[in-house]
């Protein structure tokens, strides 16, 4: 059988409803693709055989007949899904503590989607397509289970996941086609806190109390095959682990660096890319770094060139799903590095004409389309309709939209600049504008009389 890549998910924010897509527990588990044929195979995202390891989940080859199915395993204990249990199965080589594991912490393998079926691929087949087809081709077992799903109601659904200790949701869209090996804004993952698969790069010398380990790792992600630095985890390790990691970087350790831009502000030891772990942290810094990083684990069962720099980047779905990028001129969401605190207004000649403010936050242009301009006089006020966020690259656009496409219509840049931000609030938003035409304060205020959408924006005494 043909082997396939996992399609893979970008983060969302926050949860949202929507009878456009459908919502499933995202389990804390090791993501899975088994083959069923005459002999059976289950494999990671980085082609280790699992059912070694996992004998239970032959049961597989019973439930299911010549399939290609995706999913993810895990182990439960107390009630919650176990990350380290799992792991520790799937490190074990040894038959006899094989088998004791096998019957202490069974695994459960959680099947959400087919690729193929009786010889037939079915990666072009819309989800919620493939979804009755797995429904009609794999009975549940005792091992192995097909994932529930709901509809519409994704903010509920992901209240009650935090409230029983799942991590998160994930949400994919019913149209969606299967895009192996490809990060989709078509499903999005959406976490009760914000985690992020590094790279270990290095660590620095420890100091003190920690001079037999190290001080901190340095983390990266990779942009379009290229190291990036997004900085270093000092905190969430007891002692212990920290001499058994130190211990287990050693055979990574090579002379050359192997990370740019890293502050070298003590002397660090270079280790070529192999270990992947998670981190938690708070936000983004304006320029790209973790914000109070913590460290979480070791990722085994994840490739070091799955770690991806858009994990901490925003997604652009609602962006990217309003336009056809084969028709239209406008950019693809590629993500600059942020400039800090940039601003655009276009002049947009559509159906009507009307002024689009575009400010950097967060990595996007947050975005209001303004129907009757900026304004200039101190107090007057301009209604302001919040419209989906935009990539930092469409700060650089100018063109023609062609007829039939959204927004179809002449885009000119009006005036553009930088700004720093006094207030930024859900409800309100105060900033001070340095642009050849848009200059001085400025304020944005939620006008929640008139819509969930609708914001007043009016220029503020010097």
């Amino acid at each position: 059988m043909k082997r396939y890549k996992p399609m893979l998910a970008r983060s969302a924010r926050a949860p949202f409803s929507s009878d456009e897509w459908i919502f499933e527990v995202k389990w804390d588990g090791i993501r899975a693709i088994s083959y069923v044929s005459e002999e059976l195979s289950i494999r990671s995202r980085n082609q280790k055989e699992l059912i070694d390891n996992f004998p239970e989940l032959s049961e597989l080859k019973d439930l299911a007949r010549d399939t290609v199915l995706d999913g993810e395993i895990i182990v439960m204990k107390d009630g919650k899904a176990d990350f380290a249990a799992l792991i520790k199965r799937s490190q074990n080589t040894k038959p006899g503590d094989i088998d004791y594991l096998a019957q202490k912490f069974p695994a459960t393998y959680i099947l959400f989607d087919i690729l193929q079926k009786d010889g037939k691929e079915l990666l072009d087949v819309p989800l919620m397509d493939r979804k009755r087809i797995l429904e009609n081709s794999v009975r549940d077992g005792k091992f192995v289970v097909r994932s529930l799903f709901v509809e519409e109601t994704g903010t509920d659904y992901y209240r009650a996941a935090l409230e029983k200790g799942v991590e998160g949701i994930m949400a994919k869209k019913k149209k969606s086609i299967y895009e192996p090996g490809k990060r989709s804004n078509n499903w999005l993952k959406i976490k009760g806190a914000r985690t992020c698969d590094c790279v270990i790069f290095g660590y620095t010398k420890g100091e003190g109390n920690r001079e037999e380990t190290f001080g901190s790792l340095i983390l990266g992600l990779y942009d379009n095959g290229e190291a990036i630095y997004i900085g270093k985890v000092g905190t969430g390790f007891s002692r212990e682990f920290m001499e058994e990691l130190k211990r287990s970087l050693a055979e990574y350790i090579v002379d050359e660096e192997t990370l740019q831009g890293v502050e070298r502000d003590r002397e660090i030891i270079w280790l070529r890319a192999g270990v992947v772990c998670e981190v938690g942290y708070q936000s983004i810094t304006e320029d790209g770094k973790l914000r109070i990083p913590v460290f979480q684990r070791i990722r085994e069962d994840k490739d070091p060139l799955e770690c991806t720099i858009d994990q901490i980047r925003p997604a652009l779905s609602d962006y990217t799903d309003m336009r056809d990028f084969s028709k239209t001129p406008e950019p693809v969401a590629l993500v600059e590095k942020n400039t800090g605190g940039s601003f655009v207004v276009q002049e947009h000649h559509a159906r009507r004409l009307h002024y689009d403010l575009r400010l950097e936050k967060d990595g996007v242009l947050k975005s209001w389309a303004v129907p009757k301009g900026i304004p200039d006089i101190s107090g007057e006020r301009r209604l302001a309709v919040k419209v989906e966020d935009h990539p930092l690259e469409y700060g650089k656009f100018e063109g023609m939209i062609p007829e039939g496409q959204y927004g179809a219509g002449t885009v000119k840049i009006w005036d553009r600049g930088l700004y720093e931000p006094i207030v930024w609030t859900q409800n309100k938003i105060e900033f001070i504008a340095k642009g050849e035409k848009m200059e001085g304060r400025y304020v944005l205020v939620k006008f929640k009389k008139a819509g969930e959408k609708n914001w007043l924006l009016f220029k503020g005494g010097d």
